[in-house]
């Protein structure tokens, strides 16, 4: 038998090895994706608790949930699409 042959069962050994550590680190990324998605509803219900709040107070949630989006956009692109919506709003006659 010469040098450069490879045992079998060495091979066998390393590819249980190889599996071990890809079953481990998959597990790992499925429980942190898991745990993620659990913190995600938590905060998804911490919203639904602070505009059920602002809800009481007498704020309109809708118009709320549009002032959020519009904070979230840059100021460029929401200049632009407002001044757009002016031109056409105009074109229609409803200023």
């Amino acid at each position: 038998m010469s040098d450069t042959a490879t045992n079998p069962v060495e091979t066998e050994s390393q590819a249980d090895a190889s599996y071990r550590v890809t079953s481990n680190e998959l597990r790992q990324f499925v429980e942190r994706i898991e745990r993620l998605d659990a913190e995600k509803k938590d905060l998804a219900e911490q919203q639904k608790e602070v505009m059920a709040e602002a809800k009481a107070r007498g704020y309109d949630t809708k118009v709320l949930r549009k002032v959020i989006a519009l904070r979230k956009r840059d100021a460029d692109d929401l200049a632009e699409e407002e001044a757009v919506l002016e031109m056409y709003k105009e074109a229609l006659g409803m200023n």
